[in-house]
């Protein structure tokens, strides 16, 4: 069901980018350099608006939520294809510009809104008999049924026998449930001869641990309990991907020579309202464990309270900085030296690292790959300070653990300019 709405999503992105086509065919005649142009334009709109999340199951079904991701993903858009376009000649005419923008911006997220909300209504629910106990699985399964827009339901729990099972299963007809869902392996354990023999009559079988992850986009640790033997072997992997090293290599680069004159203002803006030292460097948790030198911008200093207690506070800069992310910008120089990458999960300080591996089951999991400047938790969670953020933020950190990808990587990067342009996660 959720890849059946995710693929509703891919065909609306599809006729949306078609149309932009259409639409600019109206105000000029095609040459080659013009449709190149168009290319890198309509391109570039389409990734704005997904990185502004234009295309997510809660965005695209409310008509707010759409009117905003695709007025901010569009300009997000415009301006980076501009780069290029701007050394165009001739370059696509100013009204194609304009035209293009308001169908993107105001009359996409209608359309958008309007056929997302009319084929998730018509979409029918896909029903599960879960083998284990409602008391331990109706919570995560709450959340699941409405990150589904209500098209995932439950049948019925069962702690079954193999008795009961044989007649759950056993209609001649028509089922009244799709698919069997595996929610306790224990439980399943024992009735395994069964479920074989419901294979045998088409009926599909499912397990938590993947419904969860494809709709929740994190692995809650309570799932990692229950699926222990499974998890501890997907965790057990600390390999390091060559295809996303070379793009760290490639991407740092670029971001580096657009950032430059980021990184001047920054550094004058440090010197001229905090003095020295601009930049400063902290010991952190990185690949595996091991300790490097994590370099910032300082944007916050360690005072002595009324009381005598050492208090860390903002600095004069700190808190404009810290909001928009500048601060980080040095790191680019943690990835090209093999340190970082631009997407991973954020590395601890060395004590925390420890505190939280002996507190969090898998825990020690989120260095099995290098740290990152950005990553799926910053994205999607939130700056954390209590052990309960912590144990969420772990959630998602170990989804990306387990499902890292060029593509998850691509599109964690194209969601941290939402991220960082609305300050979210502070």
């Amino acid at each position: 069901m959720i890849r059946r709405i995710a693929s509703l999503k891919y065909l609306v992105a599809i006729f949306l980018f078609v149309t932009l086509f259409f639409i600019q065919s109206l105000t000029l005649t095609w040459t080659p350099l013009f449709a190149f142009q168009a290319l890198i334009l309509n391109v570039a709109i389409m990734l704005g608006i997904y990185a502004f999340r234009g295309f997510d199951n809660s965005t695209t079904y409310s008509l707010n939520s759409c009117v905003v991701s695709y007025i901010s993903g569009t300009i997000l858009g415009i301006l980076f294809a501009l780069l290029p376009i701007v050394f165009m000649k001739p370059r696509l005419p100013r009204p194609t510009f304009y035209v293009t923008a308001l169908i993107a911006a105001f009359i996409f997220p209608l359309l958008s809104c309007m056929f997302m909300r009319y084929s998730i209504k018509h979409l029918p629910p896909k029903r599960y008999l879960v083998i284990g106990r409602e008391e331990d699985l109706g919570p995560i399964l709450e959340e699941v049924k409405k990150a589904s827009m209500g098209k995932i339901e439950i049948y019925s729990y069962m702690n079954p026998s193999a008795a009961t099972l044989t007649e759950a299963i056993s209609f001649e007809d028509t089922k009244p449930f799709d698919a069997i869902l595996i929610g306790d392996p224990e439980l399943a354990k024992s009735v395994r001869p069964i479920l074989n023999e419901a294979i045998t009559k088409n009926t599909n079988i499912e397990y938590l641990p993947t419904l969860v992850e494809n709709s929740l986009h994190r692995i809650p640790i309570e799932i990692i309990e229950r699926f222990s033997e499974y998890y501890e072997i997907v965790f057990s992997d600390t390999y390091l991907s060559k295809r996303m090293k070379v793009l760290d290599l490639i991407l740092t680069s670029f971001i580096f020579l657009i950032c430059s004159p980021f990184l001047l203002f920054t550094v004058l803006y440090v010197l001229i309202r905090d003095g020295r030292p601009v930049f400063f460097s902290q010991e952190r948790a990185g690949y595996l464990g091991k300790p490097f030198a994590l370099l910032k911008l300082r944007t916050m200093d360690d005072v002595t309270n009324e009381i005598g207690e050492v208090e860390t506070v903002d600095t004069k800069s700190g808190k404009l900085l810290r909001k928009f992310r500048l601060n980080e910008i040095p790191q680019i120089l943690n990835v090209l030296r093999g340190q970082m990458s631009l997407v991973g999960c954020r590395p601890d300080l060395p004590w925390q690292h420890q505190q939280w591996s002996t507190k969090f089951k898998m825990y020690s999991a989120r260095m099995n790959a290098l740290p990152g400047i950005s990553g799926h938790a910053q994205v999607f969670y939130k700056y954390v300070r209590t052990d309960e953020e912590v144990k969420k933020r772990l959630e998602y950190d170990l989804y990306y653990i387990k499902n890292r990808s060029v593509k998850l990587y691509l599109i964690t990067l194209m969601r941290t300019f939402e991220t960082v342009l609305l300050g979210r996660g502070k």
